[in-house]
């Protein structure tokens, strides 16, 4: 058992790492200077419970942690908001100029989008005709349609803002108008000591991932030094330190676990005592709250800070959508079984008939519908049917919720109080 318990002082800043994987000092100077402070006492948890690296540039004013997952998420990554709605992973396009963009920036921190694109162009067009990189047209022309150029404007503006937030470079201007205006101008600045931590990982040339196949990279890339194995012993077997880690780093990532999960191997650590008690240590070291059954482990962050997810908290119609969903679920037999969303489309219909007013704005209820599942699988509560489309199944997890739902109180003939008509408040408890 690891003697690594960290000071109740250090917590915040350990959960604001593991959710971001970065502390700037002019964004978060509190935690940035509890890090550095803390930074032996940080680095030996996440290296010797985790695996993880902690790394702190204080020329670049940057905390870092190297996460390593050979299971990574596929939901996960770069991600953008457009319009206030919900965050959407970025394209392949918009991942490769992240790295085009930060090659630029690099040889010159100082430049205006138009020399930008005018450098990415070049840049693509002489790898285009080989298909190393893809061909980018920023205005339209006679083979770009005006859609077209505006895609892939958007993806450059979705690169600089990953970029932007990031603190790595910063745009004197609201980047929304190179999309909107293929003639809009602005500059856009970046910090070399930035670049230089983030060009600071080992070149997946190093790697030689070109010989290797698609499911293997994420296993080259998660290695803790090239002299590691890529792949577990010939026999299969990953080791028990292999579990062990793989288990951990899940139980820290991830907002639900099942631990019978036949899909990711080293789970069944979970289920002896050693791994039990491992697991919990770690969770209260960090300040995450837990809740454990036989079947499934729930880990939540009551500060916010370990986790952008804020769900059941919030009184948008995709919320309270998402609890009467819940509420549904958590029913003793509803465990396992098969959501589709003609089913909450139902479901929702039925709370109409109770209150007609509410979700007025939503006009079209498989819209809502499919909300509501996002936010429950966002918190792993329904899980996606391997092999079939718009189809989930309902975790364990749904055991572990109360859902209580109020409206407002009114006379006869009165229209209901509350948001768009109805639900004033609606609750989950863990």
């Amino acid at each position: 058992m690891s003697s690594e318990v960290l000071e109740p002082d250090l917590r915040d800043t350990a959960r604001a790492l593991v959710n971001r994987g970065r502390l700037r000092a002019e964004a978060e100077p509190e935690l940035y200077r509890a890090a550095v402070k803390g930074q032996a006492a940080l680095a030996g948890l996440f290296r010797s419970e985790l695996g993880w690296t902690l790394e702190v540039l204080e020329v670049a004013q940057l905390v870092r942690l190297h996460k390593r997952r050979a299971d990574v998420p596929g939901d996960r990554g770069p991600s953008v908001a457009r319009d206030g709605s919900r965050k959407a992973l970025l394209s392949q396009e918009a991942l490769v100029l992240v790295c085009l963009v930060c090659e630029q920036l690099w040889r010159r921190p100082r430049m205006s989008v138009r020399e930008l694109m005018q450098a990415l162009a070049q840049v693509c067009a002489q790898e285009a005709a080989a298909g190393g990189l893809p061909r980018v047209q920023w205005v339209a022309g006679e083979a770009t349609s005006k859609q077209d150029a505006r895609w892939h404007r958007q993806n450059l503006v979705d690169a600089l803002r990953v970029l932007e937030a990031e603190g790595s470079v910063e745009a004197d201007s609201d980047l929304e108008r190179v999309v909107v205006d293929e003639d809009a101008d602005l500059v856009v600045t970046a910090s070399r000591d930035r670049l230089a931590a983030r060009f600071s990982s080992l070149s997946p040339a190093l790697l030689n991932l070109d010989a290797l196949p698609a499911e293997e990279h994420a296993a080259a890339l998660s290695t803790a030094s090239l002299l590691d194995p890529v792949v577990p012993e010939p026999d299969g077997v990953a080791s028990v330190e292999e579990r062990r880690l793989r288990a951990l780093r899940r139980l820290v990532d991830d907002p639900g676990l099942d631990p019978f999960d036949e899909e990711a191997p080293g789970m069944a650590y979970l289920h002896t005592l050693a791994g039990r008690e491992r697991g919990l240590v770690l969770l209260a070291s960090l300040g995450l709250a837990v809740t454990v059954r036989r079947d499934w482990w729930e880990v939540t962050d009551p500060s916010g800070l370990g986790s952008e997810m804020d769900f059941p908290n919030g009184r948008r119609m995709e919320r309270q959508a998402a609890l009467a969903l819940l509420a549904y679920l958590a029913e003793r037999d509803q465990a396992g079984s098969v959501v589709r969303v003609g089913d909450v489309v139902e479901l929702l219909e039925g709370v109409r008939a109770v209150v007609p007013r509410w979700a007025a704005g939503h006009a079209k209820l498989a819209v809502l519908a499919r909300a509501a599942i996002g936010e429950l699988v966002a918190a792993q509560l329904l899980v996606p049917v391997a092999g079939e489309v718009e189809r989930w199944r309902a975790t364990p997890g749904v055991h572990l919720w109360r859902v209580r739902v109020a409206y407002a109180a009114r006379g006869e003939g009165q229209v209901p109080r509350g948001d768009a008509g109805g639900v004033e408040r609606a609750e989950g408890d863990a």
